[in-house]
């Protein structure tokens, strides 16, 4: 019986759904719809629902798309294609159901925007949000109706390559920068053809891979779980998130892919979500590796029964799930809700109304694209040094050395995820201060190293040559986009190559040195910056990082990036984050370090604290850091109660001057600890942030409300609360430096 398309609207649909009513909710239509389609399908086409595939001939696929085999389809970028699999779909299956089409896209599609991590830098959830929303205006033109990202993975480890992709170390960071990706990606309505659905990952704590190494086991008990790595992912559900996706680490002993605790008891049972979830690629099929699982069809009941709708490529639940029914190791129920979920979100985009793609293919690398790709470099560099006020560079500048692997590397400075961006629209700094500046000034370009992992020596001299007839060097290092994200983890966080050897040749000249940083991670560096008058730090910049570079060197732009995590000294320190607790022996302000130590000390002379003999216990950079061109002041914190009940508001007010010569953009940062707990607490953490636009000599009184509840957080007894006790409030200009106060909460009201 041929019975297609009864679900593509007019009066045909009417017979599956009896016509639901005017009054009845459009939630509450969609639900008809599901129940009544899944009503019509057969086991074998709600097994399709569930599988994804990453298609190869298209006559295979084509075939598996028309007995309904397929629910979801990967990495087809060609609109005409996919509106061919789409035709198959929609007219030749039986019933009709369209095909998800879903795409890695996670910094843009064509107009590459920074790296997540760089766009955390930005401190600005609302340009965050804009560019999600050019990624999905660009990539649904191709028929790409689903993406997985945001990545809010709590990321504390610089050696873990993904860390690229995340939004940071800090949880409330992660959380706002998530949900603004989240709501630009799916824009008002995911029925809009330029929506694409969102997929809150990895579910959960990936971020905390043991040793950074990719993939890793992780170790978080329950309450560092709620209190640190979940908070993200709830902020996922209440943005409305449309899809989640499970971890590949195992947490204690459990893969996420399999963990019932988080997938069926938090995110369905707590938290109420409705949305679809989706294994990582071939995540089921791997918790045989993990010894979790003896084969496919084990594995496989083991990921629906904890709460997997949809398979990602291993195609173990379509090839094994009627003998499991057969066997009773799962129910038909589990898959009837598995379907539904899949269903729901197909016609929430809309796919079953409009299944093909009618964009025009004009708005990949719009102008207006361009232009906000540019502005989000622009506030996501971060000025960590700037001696003596080396920048911004004078417009009298005659001769100027451009220097480095990373200084015409169009494709490196793209970052991680970037299948379709392309390097011939990538403007490097090079093209840029050559375009902008060239018929000014006299540009010396000398490599001096091929590449960032270069280890030989030729083109050094060239470089320091060039230097020398400089009046100003700037010199662009970092790591090649390879070096960074998934399953590229290091151990040592050193430039690579020859990188420093050149910074430390150049620095010789003596001629006033800027380095300019382009990485996908923070790199320890520093020697670099001892060697250097003006570090730049840019994590990888997409295809506008040039401009935006050339416009900050320059001063037309005035750097406003703050660091989205902690910079350690060496590679020993990590994983290293603020929101540390401070253990029975806290370090010392001053702390004595190793070359310190007279030769005839005893054992305990330094004092005994947590801290590092050799590096002490602080970063280089904290979290939260970045220089402007101008200068601020803090002055004058209020609070409007020293004591509050946990139902009240507290309001912190402050007055913020730019004393300094240069219009500028502060990012002002809100800090609380809670004192003590019924458990150890962190030292501090962020609970709000603004940016504030001040003009040269200007001043503004700058105003937090901060609901008591939020200082809430999962206690000894596991029960989430805030607890009655003192406080102390931060406001200021990184995670280390502010004005401060002191409250209390008293019980509530």
């Amino acid at each position: 019986m041929k019975i297609r398309n009864i679900f593509l609207g007019g009066a045909v649909m009417c017979l599956a759904l009896s016509c639901s009513s005017p009054a009845s909710s459009k939630g509450d239509r969609i639900e008809e719809r599901v129940d009544s389609l899944l009503s019509l399908m057969t086991l074998d086409e709600k097994l399709g629902q569930m599988n994804q595939v990453s298609p190869g001939d298209f006559e295979a696929l084509a075939a598996q798309v028309r007995r309904g085999e397929v629910g979801s389809i990967l990495n087809y970028v060609d609109a005409d294609l996919v509106n061919k699999v789409q035709k198959v779909a929609v007219e030749e299956s039986r019933l009709g159901i369209p095909l998800l089409v879903a795409r890695d896209v996670i910094h843009g599609y064509k107009t590459i925007f920074p790296i997540p991590l760089g766009q955390a830098a930005t401190f600005n959830p609302e340009l965050v949000e804009e560019g999600a929303r050019v990624a999905a205006v660009e990539a649904s033109s191709d028929g790409i109706r689903w993406t997985f990202s945001p990545m809010v993975d709590v990321s504390r480890d610089p050696r873990w390559g993904r860390i690229a992709e995340s939004c940071g170390e800090d949880p409330y960071l992660n959380a706002v920068m998530g949900a603004a990706m989240i709501k630009g990606y799916q824009g008002d309505s995911l029925s809009n053809p330029t929506a694409m659905a969102a997929c809150a990952k990895h579910f959960v704590a990936y971020g905390a891979a043991e040793g950074g190494r990719d993939y890793n086991s992780t170790f978080i008990p329950e309450r560092a779980l709620r209190n640190v790595y979940l908070p993200p992912f709830k902020a996922a559900v209440d943005a409305g998130c449309a899809t989640f996706m499970t971890s590949f680490n195992d947490n204690d002993g459990v893969p996420s892919t399999a963990n019932k605790f988080i997938l069926k008891d938090i995110l369905r049972g707590e938290w109420k979500y409705d949305g679809m979830v989706v294994s990582d690629w071939a995540s089921v099929l791997e918790m045989v590796n993990h010894g979790f699982c003896k084969d496919g069809k084990d594995a496989a009941e083991k990921a629906l029964n904890a709460g997997v709708d949809m398979e990602m490529v291993s195609a173990t639940f379509i090839s094994n799930f009627k003998q499991s029914l057969n066997e009773k190791k799962i129910s038909l129920n589990e898959i009837d809700q598995a379907v539904r979920n899949i269903l729901r979100l197909k016609f929430r985009l809309g796919l079953f109304e409009n299944p093909y793609i009618v964009t025009p293919q004009s708005v990949k690398y719009a102008d207006k694209h361009l232009a906000k790709a540019r502005k989000a470099v622009e506030q996501s560099v971060i000025l960590l040094k700037n001696d003596n006020q080396v920048l911004p560079l004078q417009p009298d500048i005659k001769t100027l050395a451009v220097v480095g692997p990373m200084a015409d590397a169009p494709y490196e400075q793209l970052g991680t995820w970037v299948f379709d961006g392309e390097k011939e629209h990538t403007q490097t700094p090079l093209m840029a201060l050559k375009a902008m500046y060239g018929d000014k000034i006299n540009i010396l370009y000398a490599p001096g190293l091929a590449y960032s992992r270069d280890k030989s020596r030729t083109q050094i001299a060239p470089a320091v040559a060039a230097a020398r007839r400089a009046d100003a060097v700037v010199v662009f290092v970092g790591e090649e986009s390879i070096l960074s994200g998934e399953a590229h983890s290091l151990t040592n966080l050193r430039l690579q190559g020859n990188q420093s050897e050149l910074i430390e040749a150049l620095a010789a000249t003596g001629k006033p040195l800027i380095t300019v940083v382009m990485a996908g991670r923070q790199l320890v560096i520093t020697d670099e910056v001892k060697e250097s008058d003006a570090v730049l730090y840019a994590f990888h910049p997409g295809t506008m990082g040039g401009p935006a570079i050339a416009d900050i060197l320059f001063g037309k732009v005035n750097p406003s990036g703050k660091t989205p995590v902690s910079f350690p000294r060496t590679s020993g320190q990590v994983p290293l984050y603020y929101a540390h607790h401070n253990t029975g022996r806290p370090a010392n302000p001053v702390e004595m370090l190793i070359d310190e130590i007279p030769v005839e000390a005893g054992q305990t002379s330094v004092g005994c604290r947590s801290f590092y003999l050799d590096a002490g216990s602080r970063p280089l950079y904290p979290f939260g850091y970045g220089l402007s061109y101008t200068t601020f002041e803090y002055s004058d914190l209020t609070l409007s109660s020293d004591k509050l009940a946990s139902t009240d508001v507290l309001t912190v007010t402050l007055n913020l001057k730019n004393t300094g010569r240069y219009d500028g953009t502060e990012v002002v940062q809100l800090y609380v600890q809670d004192k003590v707990g019924s458990v150890t607490r962190p030292v501090k953490e962020l609970k709000a942030f603004q940016r504030v636009d001040l003009k040269a000599g200007e001043s503004k009184k700058v105003t937090f409300s901060l609901p008591v509840a939020e200082l809430a957080f999962w206690g000894l007894d596991m029960h989430y609360s805030v607890e009655p006790g003192a406080f102390k409030l931060w406001a200021g200009t990184n995670s280390e430096e502010g004005l401060t106060a002191d409250f209390e909460v008293v019980s509530a009201k």
